[in-house]
């Protein structure tokens, strides 16, 4: 090591599913919505002022933070936005977890709090799931610096109940609890329920999943006013323009049409669930997942081998070679035309192997 590399911040970074350049895939890695995002985007970018882009866009992004409160019905005050949910939730992290004692997390979760956690020297306890992939919401009631954890869970798809989510508040009134809502729209109900009862309740969601905007990167929270005026100022002393006048534009549009937003989700859902019989029947096990997503395993199958030859089939899926999760996939919801491409293959695929 060289002298001036003793004082670097050095971390494992965080993986994202493969973006590959090649026409004609079939991407079903990433969790992305195979459906464009509402009519009124695109209709919203034609009719921007590119005149304004030699302004600074708005620190506290009014237009956007206006339209999710009227949304779902909060004070504006209650809102926080970021550039995607991964922004929000660095800053979150940032903000929020200070105390000497570690947060908690599951063992089995999203792959970038632990990057997190060690970027900003922040102690952490991963909590194991149990056989099914679910949380014992009793193991949170022990002493902690805060808690955060998806609902759905990702990569697993499970949903915990309001209930399970209520007991981990209950127990932890002196810390910030998190719940990491990015796959909410697709199955259950979101803790927004809960928030007027819990000041330490933090929920975070994004526009990249059920509303077709990735590419735009935009995240929110809501949570009390105090929690958001601390999130602010951390973000304010970070990097004040944050989020560009077209992304502010195109995120307010997309919460103008709810009809397109339903008939989406419903899509993506009715797909969900007939891809789950069809997949019971090929021999994969899985949960009764929640998400744009299934997280499989078939007993006959190695799901690395599976993972490598679907790639060289140009249809790409997710793979974790992690603990007790390295003979599972996930794969994404895309139409019904890639699904049953998918399908097919894997007919062909497991009837070689039986053979």
């Amino acid at each position: 090591m060289k002298l001036w590399e003793a004082n670097i911040r050095k971390v494992v970074p965080y993986v994202p599913g493969e973006q590959p350049d090649q026409q004609r895939v079939i991407k079903l890695n990433t969790n992305e919505n195979p459906y464009p995002p509402a009519p009124g985007v695109m209709e919203s970018l034609y009719a921007f002022d590119t005149d304004r882009l030699r302004l600074y866009p708005d620190p506290e992004a009014k237009t956007l933070v206006h339209a999710i409160a009227r949304r779902y019905r909060v004070s504006p005050e209650q809102v926080f936005t970021g550039v995607g949910s991964d922004d929000v939730l660095a800053m979150a992290f940032l903000t929020f977890f200070n105390s000497k004692k570690p947060i908690l997390f599951p063992d089995i979760t999203y792959s970038f709090y632990d990057v997190w956690a060690e970027l900003f020297r922040i102690p952490y306890q991963t909590i194991p799931l149990n056989a099914e992939f679910r949380m014992d919401a009793g193991d949170y009631d022990v002493p902690n610096g805060g808690v955060i954890f998806p609902n759905p869970n990702a990569p697993t798809g499970e949903l915990e109940s309001l209930e399970h989510i209520e007991h981990i508040l209950q127990h932890n009134q002196d810390v910030i609890v998190i719940v990491d809502e990015a796959y909410i729209d697709f199955g259950g109900t979101s803790a927004l329920k809960l928030l007027d009862q819990y000041e330490n309740l933090l929920i975070i969601q994004t526009f990249s999943k059920s509303r077709s905007l990735a590419g735009m990167r935009i995240g929110y929270a809501f949570g009390s006013q105090t929690l958001i005026k601390y999130l602010n100022d951390v973000k304010y002393s970070f990097n004040s323009y944050t989020m560009n006048q077209l992304t502010l534009a195109a995120g307010a549009a997309a919460l103008d049409d709810e009809t397109y937003f339903r008939d989406t989700i419903h899509k993506i859902i009715t797909t969900r669930e007939r891809v789950k019989k069809e997949f019971r029947e090929l021999g994969f096990v899985f949960g009764d997942s929640q998400s744009n997503f299934l997280f499989v395993t078939h007993p006959k199958v190695s799901a690395k081998e599976l993972f490598e030859t679907l790639k060289r089939e140009h249809i790409y899926v997710r793979y974790f070679n992690k603990p007790r999760i390295d003979n599972y996939l996930r794969i994404t919801i895309g139409t019904d035309e890639q699904m049953d491409i998918l399908i097919d293959f894997l007919k062909s695929y497991l009837k070689n192997v039986r053979s």
